[in-house]
């Protein structure tokens, strides 16, 4: 019965890939898909998808978290919220004394911000003095604003899903919207890219901050991460929280924000793509008119830190009365690399759903854990990332048996060919996730931005199905021999602890 059941799902996944294939190959895509570099450096895709009378864009920015300068950790993190603030055109009454308005801002928030950071000889009068004439200036400022006017504009003319992410690699905004507001969206986003006004950036500073408190500070898992990744690495951002540390999130000023956006913002470290209902004769005069008008700038200098190899095990315990957990990560290399797909294919062997190997074995058949997955590139890809093991034990159960049990998966497949099937089903679901994934315009936009930037063309988005294709046994026990190792291993775990008892209550009296 099992086996029936595998053959009739492999049937009917293959009949869907015959029928999504005609129209989803690299040689429909290079008739329908365009691309332009402006003169400032700007690469534009567009894609003619006319199913439906509707486009969807996603901007791509190179630079996130792990771009954050030394000491304003959670810079890159703050852009995602400043991300429809508006410009000198949108979201305001009176730029020209808006503008006078926010440099007050940030003289008083400079002088406080300099007597704030005093170690010796602080003065509390003084102190208290400038904090007040900062908040001043901010509600001086603040008059000048129309809240949310940017995302009001869009909304009101069929923009739907209109968001924004940060991740260690890079940031993305994007949303969809009607066909016919093409231009609208053309000018709201040169505008926002363009023209960006840091107006109400301590309000979303404190955002930002509470962000932390919630994802972070107050959750056990969110601090074992963090821990984690901050004893993986040594030199490379990576290991520094995403989010920012609290002492510097508390402290980063929109002048130090106008620095980060003039060097990462500009045109050529940028990839737009807009993908949907479409002609490209038409569309690429519109998206030049607009987007060309942006500034051009150098291309930031890559990044030259370089994690250096780790020799010696690692690891991080969390004792406290919450859920016990276990996470292990192996580095290494980045997307660039030849065995990429080798991790991929280790990735779903491990993983994909309850034919997995560490599902079947922890969570089926010892009964040892609620879930446990592994997953490749963490916390990001675009520099060499770290290869991770979690899971989540049950009652009565132990991190050390969670750790011991991967190990015994880890060591089969050092030692043990995977089997055909699990093979085969790697690459089927690998076709298979690569087409879903073009099925819609804003996952066809983001893709094609991705690799873009990645590769400096989006055809390589098809090309790794010949990657794919290529992955075998030999490759996965070679890599796995490689990578997961002891002395390359750094682990995380919380173990759990009574909660101590209060302390009894004096029986001391009146005498």
């Amino acid at each position: 019965m099992r086996a029936r059941r595998v053959l009739t799902a492999t049937l009917a996944l293959g009949f869907a890939l015959c029928a999504i294939a005609p129209a989803q190959d690299l040689a429909s895509f290079e008739k329908r898909t365009h691309v332009k570099i402006l003169p400032n450096g700007l690469t534009l895709i567009v894609c003619e998808r006319p199913e439906a009378p509707v486009f969807s864009f996603y901007t791509l920015v190179d630079a996130g978290s792990a771009d954050d300068p030394q000491g304003d950790s959670g810079l890159a993190h703050m852009f995602e919220h400043m991300a429809f603030k508006g410009s000198h055109e949108i979201g305001t009454t009176n730029y020209p004394a808006e503008k006078i308005a926010l440099a007050k801002v940030e003289q008083a928030y400079a002088a406080y911000d300099d007597e704030f950071r005093k170690r010796v000889g602080q003065d509390p009068q003084k102190l208290a003095a400038l904090k007040k004439a900062f908040e001043d200036a901010q509600e001086a400022a603040e008059k000048y604003v129309i809240p949310n006017q940017f995302s009001e504009i869009a909304e009101q003319n069929g923009a739907v899903g209109i968001n924004a992410s940060t991740g260690e690699d890079s940031t993305q905004y994007f949303w969809s919207m009607p066909s016919n507001r093409l231009e609208l969206w053309a000018y709201l986003e040169s505008q926002r890219i363009g023209q960006p006004v840091q107006r109400e950036f301590y309000k979303e500073r404190d955002v930002v901050q509470e962000e932390r408190r919630m994802r972070i500070d107050s959750n056990p898992i969110g601090r074992m991460v963090e821990q984690f990744l901050a004893t993986a690495y040594v030199a490379h951002p990576y290991g520094r929280s995403g989010v920012g540390w609290e002492s510097e999130i508390s402290q980063v000023s929109a002048t130090e924000a106008e620095a980060f956006h003039k060097k990462y913002y500009v045109p050529s470290n940028m990839v737009i793509a807009v993908v949907g209902d479409l002609k490209a004769s038409e569309t690429m005069p519109v998206l030049e008119k607009y987007f060309s008008k942006i500034p051009a700038g150098p291309k930031p200098a890559p990044m030259t830190t370089v994690e250096p190899p780790q020799f010696a095990e690692k690891s991080v315990t969390i004792k406290e009365a919450t859920q016990p957990f276990y996470i292990e990560g192996y580095h290494r290399p980045d997307y660039r690399d030849p065995d990429d797909s080798v991790y991929d294919a280790i990735t779903d062997i491990f993983s994909n759903g309850r034919t997995a190997r560490l599902y079947r074995s922890l969570v089926r058949d010892q009964r040892i854990a609620a879930t446990a997955e592994g997953f490749s590139g963490f916390p990001g890809y675009k520099y060499p990332g770290l290869f991770a093991f979690y899971a989540v034990p049950l009652p009565g159960h132990t991190p050390d048996e969670i750790r011991d049990s991967i190990h015994k998966e880890l060591d089969k497949l050092k030692t043990q060919d995977v089997t055909d099937e699990e093979l085969e089903r790697f690459k089927t679901r690998a076709r298979a996730d690569l087409l879903r994934g073009l099925a819609d315009n804003d996952g066809l936009a983001h893709q094609l931005a991705e690799y873009q930037t990645r590769y400096g063309d989006w055809r390589q988005l098809f090309r790794d199905l010949d990657k794919i294709n290529a992955v075998t046994k030999t490759d996965i026990r070679r890599v796995a021999n490689k990578v997961f190792v002891d002395g390359n291993r750094t682990s995380a775990r919380i173990e759990y602890v009574a909660p101590a008892k209060p302390a009894p209550a004096s029986q001391g009296g009146a005498e």
